[in-house]
């Protein structure tokens, strides 16, 4: 049947809705978009995902949204789904990466074989770590080292100077370090974060041009939006990440910006990545963002742009092909 004569299902698994901003919340401009088509909207929870003989189900709630800061959302009453019944799933659960987010794409893995398409693609959400995922494209990245090995981190820091160091599994700025040469608190830091000597850890040269902004692009199927959100430090944090105080500034993309994504998007398309955020820092990208990148709302607002409708046409075009095959 024509994608154009029935109403498609849309399911989302994501933290809890009723704790989301949803002036910065890109989960809920795609929600806004989605229900503005006409799809029929489902709210999952990460918990509420099952495997019931070998079929992937969700206790999920049919979902009303509204773009009102006074009351946002409504849910129908719950039901226990087959996640076959979708048409679409969009898995915008927030890091951290943890044994139970990876057991999630693998309950969603299952719906893909049934014919959903999920946003991101489950595999690829596992095979991509936004740290490391960078690894591929090293000619745009700075001096880089990832280890357990604490001497060989203090060897990095005494080479290149000021880094940052940070954990593989989180998000948002949260435990990020700055080290110095010398610093006396280098070795607990250190220590801390690597569990003992326990954990892999991302260290990376610290780049100057961060006071201009972090800049957050965003990637659909492949192909860049033509403004980035310049992440602006706050006058106390090293970091430009929002959730860590930092603004948003919009801007075009610069030369090497456009590089940079002409570089990495052949490799997110190919994986099935529809939706990414590259974050680049001065020339150098420094990561590569694949579970719930954010900026939407912000560049939107800001340039008159709907860029979730770009994501809902590249979405469309898969399923129709889905239906049509």
């Amino acid at each position: 049947m024509s994608i154009n004569k029935r109403q498609l299902k849309l399911g989302i698994v994501m933290d809890p809705i009723g704790d989301i901003k949803i002036s910065k919340d890109s989960s809920f401009a795609m929600l806004l978009e989605a229900q503005d088509r006409g799809y029929r909207l489902f709210y999952i929870e990460p918990h509420q995902l099952s495997i019931d003989g070998g079929d992937a189900r969700a206790n999920m709630n049919p979902l009303t949204v509204t773009d009102n800061p006074e009351g946002w959302y409504q849910l129908g009453e719950k039901t226990n789904t087959q996640l076959a019944e979708l048409d679409v799933i969009l898995m915008r659960k927030d890091p951290p990466f943890d044994m139970d987010y990876m057991y999630t794409t693998h309950i969603l893995d299952l719906a893909e074989r049934d014919g959903v398409l999920v946003v991101n693609k489950p595999q690829s959400l596992r095979d991509a770590n936004e740290k490391l995922f960078t690894s591929w494209f090293t000619q745009y990245c700075g001096p880089m080292l990832v280890s357990r090995n604490i001497s060989e981190i203090r060897e990095f820091v005494s080479q290149y100077g000021k880094s940052v160091i940070k954990p593989l599994d989180g998000m948002g700025g949260k435990s990020i370090f700055q080290l110095n040469p010398g610093d006396q608190n280098m070795n607990v830091i250190l220590e801390t974060m690597s569990a003992e000597h326990g954990e892999l850890l991302q260290v990376q040269q610290y780049i100057e041009e961060i006071s201009a902004g972090d800049k957050r692009i965003l990637m659909i199927n492949g192909k860049a939006v033509d403004y980035a959100l310049a992440r602006i430090p706050g006058a106390d944090d090293f970091r430009g990440n929002l959730a860590a105080g930092g603004r948003g500034v919009g801007v075009p993309l610069s030369e090497r910006d456009r590089q940079i994504a002409a570089q990495v998007g052949p490799e997110l398309e190919k994986r099935g990545i529809l939706f990414a955020g590259l974050d680049v820092i001065g020339d150098y990208l420094t990561e590569i963002n694949v579970t719930s990148p954010t900026c939407i709302r912000e560049l939107d607002a800001q340039f008159g742009l709907n860029i979730a409708a770009d994501l809902f046409a590249v979405i469309e075009a898969k399923v129709s092909s889905k239906h049509v095959a």
